[in-house]
Parts: structure tokens; C-alpha cells; sequence
């Protein structure tokens, strides 16, 4: 049986065109939604920390075990608050990545020192502390994303070959 589709005779024009339209889009509002995305979650889950209402504030205290937790949690959650409004405001975004890049090794600390809070079974059974660590490697190619988004600074060669 053959079908005849008079009213659509050019759906390959229509499909891409809407494609275009799709793609325009993205590449419009990708950087800024994410930037949005990441800055208020840093901020929101930074805030919870410095109000003593964040779930992971007892993995936080039991990683950082050397320092007291009612001072270290509140320090990182304004860490990451800072974090959070760098990310918002465009130009804080190298200060913000650079914050970023000081707290995103810790996240990742509790795999190796509580194995047992992260893992049902080592190293593929993630329990829920474990997915919100492992979930920061989304985080890391987000900030790799807006990071490169960055212009550079104007730098200027001398007569040696070195920046100034």
C-alpha cells in the first residue's frame, strides 16, 4: 500500500527548518541556563549548609573529620554560595571556576573515605550519598563548558616572547 501526502510534500524542509530553529535556540540560551542552573544550586545547597539544613551536612562533618562541623560545614556551604554568585555574574566567572576547582576534589573525598556511606557494592552500587557525589562530574563538564565561554583577557607579547 503506498500513501500520498500532498499536504506535506516537502517534510524534510519543515524537519529542518524546525532543527534550525532548535539548534538557534540552544546555542542562544544553553550558557546562560546553565550558568542560572549551577549558580542557584550552588547557592541554595551552600545556603542549606551555612543554616545547618543540609542533608549532607552529617557525610560533610564525617569526611572532615579533623574539624569541628559546626564551623567547616558552614565555611564550605559560603564557599559555595560564593561559588554560586560568581557563576551569575559573568564577570566573576574565573574567580568562580577557580573556587570551583578548590571544592570539586573534596566533593569526591567521602568515596574513598567512607566507602561504606557510598557504596551497596564497591565500586558499582552507589547508595544515595553516592549518586550526589558522583553526580558532581556533571558539574566538573559544566564548568568546562562555561568556563570556555570565557574570553580571554588581552595579553600582550614583548619583545622577549613573555606575557605581560
Amino acid at each position: 500500500m503506498c500513501y500520498n501526502w500532498p499536504m506535506i510534500p516537502n517534510i524534510n524542509k519543515i524537519l529542518l527548518r524546525m532543527d534550525d530553529a532548535v539548534v538557534t535556540f540552544l546555542g542562544k540560551y544553553a550558557l546562560p541556563m546553565a550558568r542560572l542552573a549551577f549558580g542557584v544550586i550552588f547557592i541554595w545547597f551552600g545556603g542549606l549548609k551555612v543554616l545547618g539544613l543540609s542533608p549532607a551536612y552529617d557525610l560533610v562533618a564525617a569526611t572532615v573529620y579533623w574539624l569541628t562541623p559546626e564551623v567547616i560545614v558552614p565555611l564550605i556551604g559560603l564557599w559555595e554560595v560564593a561559588i554560586g554568585i560568581c557563576l551569575l555574574y559573568p564577570p566573576l566567572t574565573r574567580l568562580g571556576l577557580i573556587l570551583l576547582a578548590g571544592q570539586m576534589p573534596a566533593t569526591f573525598l567521602p568515596l574513598v573515605m567512607l566507602p561504606e556511606v557510598c557504596f551497596t557494592i564497591w565500586p558499582i552500587g552507589l547508595t544515595l550519598e553516592g549518586q550526589y557525589i558522583i553526580k558532581n562530574l556533571a558539574v566538573i563538564s559544566a564548568a568546562f563548558i562555561i568556563g570556555g565561554s570565557v574570553k580571554p583577557k588581552h595579553r600582550h607579547l614583548s619583545r622577549r616572547g613573555s606575557l605581560s
